[in-house]
């Protein structure tokens, strides 16, 4: 059965409902077709509650929803010499559209809870090097030792030339002699 939504989603809803007659008399006497007075009964209430439902009430609350068309269906069809025993939301299917949607903003909230975390990731690796700076900063023995490591890395490298940059004041008094 296609039924529209509270926020206007139109869902198809596949519902089955078990009962059973406990007075056959009643049955036949208070309506003329009691299987099909129930299944109309059925669809209308099934209409009519999930009238009142948002489309993620209606996708996650198909127990409390049975239960709620279990009372109304059992009540109006007392009557009727009919007891309900139970009801079953089978299959609530959405417009192939909507599905599309959702899993659009789906893979959009992913994409966005990466994005958090890989800038949350970049901020504690500035932090580490701003940290790092900051005791080189204080000690010029910690420059020369990274110096030196990375000298140390580069050197492991195989046909690599290295350039070592020598001070202006060292050039100034090789260019004197």
């Amino acid at each position: 059965k296609e039924i529209l939504t509270r926020d206007s989603v139109t869902v198809a809803v596949d519902a089955v409902v078990y009962y059973r007659i406990f007075d056959p008399i009643m049955s036949v006497c208070n309506v003329n077709d009691a299987f099909r007075s129930t299944q109309l009964l059925a669809s209308t209430t099934l209409r009519n509650v999930l009238g009142t439902k948002a489309m993620s009430e209606v996708l996650s609350e198909r127990e409390s929803i049975s239960q709620e068309m279990q009372h109304i269906l059992d009540v109006s069809t007392d009557p009727w010499g009919m007891k309900v025993e139970r009801v079953e939301i089978k299959d609530v299917r959405l417009p192939i559209q909507l599905q599309r949607a959702m899993a659009a903003e789906a893979e959009a909230a992913r994409e966005a809870r990466a994005k958090v975390v890989a800038a949350e990731g970049e901020q504690k690796a500035s932090r580490a090097l701003k940290e790092a700076a900051d005791v080189i900063a204080e000690s010029p023995a910690a420059l020369q030792l990274r110096y030196l490591q990375t000298l140390n890395s580069i050197s492991a490298e195989k046909n690599s030339t290295i350039i070592f940059p020598l001070p202006i004041n060292m050039l100034s008094s090789i260019m004197k002699k």
